[in-house]
């Protein structure tokens, strides 16, 4: 499997990326190590994981993800031969059962908190990439803020003093290298700006949502990743599932997420369908699957350093393998850029 640079670490990381955060809940124990043995098998060596995983997050599954990656870890004996990446969680009242803090925040005292009890539950004693999984500023993510940019005045902890923590991570053997998750342009330039100034770790990456309905990214993130060395890992590639083209008129299939858990209004936003049609009418003019061609895309961008994924059972596995066979050709690129085109980013 094709190989990228992480950053300017000096890591190697697959093309491919699992991730597991529907480990826990819709994935089980034996389900979630018979998937980890297949992607390991098949040269995926990058895992992600986070501590609110598994998702939905809940007070009953919080944290299982990174219990059941650490148990298969240390029951296979694999942990050196794995890139491991996590995340901490950011500024929110919604779990106040993580960390027994009624308000989350990535202040120093929080993010060395969290990263001990990550370390626990992962059963090891370093991290590879450690992420901050959202913002402590409040910004628009998670598909907020559709009409565009509002400016919030509220505090923030300063990026100095975040990066200071995570040097002191480093300096002590618990991190190897850091890493951003649903940023700006702006917060990635000031991460950097400080790390060069003061000396403190430099963000090798960024996991932000990239797919053939959002590709905000390209704007502006694209230009800063690519002349920085910050790669791009891409999440949600197939757009949950939505690519597929099984929600398509408000279809619910039995046992896929949407019928499980709802949870797809970032992809039922206006024009959606019309766009996700004329996707998969691409892939089936081409004799493509339409979530093997939605994945091929994310995989062959430039700026994409991993294509992060996750799989509910083998045959998804499966399709998700066979995406890396497909020759994306200006024919198939240029048909893809005409939808794009007259329905740019119609989900965020």
């Amino acid at each position: 499997m094709e190989r990228r640079p992480l950053g300017r670490t000096g890591l190697d990381v697959p093309v491919l990326c699992l991730g597991t955060m529907m480990y826990g809940d819709q994935m089980g124990r034996e389900a979630a190590f018979a998937q980890m043995d297949a992607a390991f098998e098949r040269g995926i060596d990058f895992f992600d994981t986070a501590e609110m995983y598994t998702i939905p997050p809940k007070r009953e599954t919080w944290g299982d993800s990174e219990r059941i990656v650490g148990a298969w870890m240390k029951e296979r004996g694999v942990r050196e031969k794995i890139v491991l990446a996590t995340k901490v969680v950011g500024r929110s009242r919604n779990f106040p059962w993580i960390r027994d803090e009624e308000s989350l925040r990535l202040t120093p005292e929080q993010i060395k908190a969290a990263c001990e009890l990550n370390l626990q539950r992962l059963q090891t004693d370093y991290i590879d990439l450690y992420q901050l999984h959202w913002s402590d500023r409040l910004v628009p993510s998670f598909g907020g803020e559709l009409r565009g940019y509002r400016h919030y005045k509220a505090d923030y902890t300063p990026f100095e003093d975040i990066l200071g923590a995570l040097d002191d991570l480093v300096t002590a053997g618990k991190v190897r290298h850091v890493g951003l998750s649903n940023e700006t342009p702006w917060g990635v330039m000031r991460y950097l700006h400080e790390a060069e100034k003061r000396g403190r770790p430099r963000v090798a990456s960024v996991q932000n949502c990239y797919n053939l309905l959002n590709r905000l990214y390209e704007y502006g993130l694209a230009e800063v990743g690519m002349n920085e060395d910050v790669g791009l890992l891409a999440y949600s590639p197939m757009g949950q599932g939505v690519l597929s083209g099984k929600y398509l008129g408000g279809e619910k299939p039995k046992g896929s997420r949407g019928e499980m858990f709802g949870r797809l209004g970032r992809y039922e936003t206006p024009g959606a369908d019309d766009a996700i049609r004329a996707y998969v009418q691409i892939a089936q003019d081409f004799g493509l699957d339409p979530s093997a061609m939605a994945m091929q895309f994310v995989t062959t961008r430039p700026w994409v350093t991993t294509n992060m994924f996750g799989a509910s059972n083998m045959e998804q596995l499966d399709l998700v393998f066979s995406s890396l066979e497909i020759e994306w050709t200006k024919e198939l690129d240029d048909a893809v850029a005409a939808v794009h085109m007259r329905a740019p980013n119609v989900c965020m």
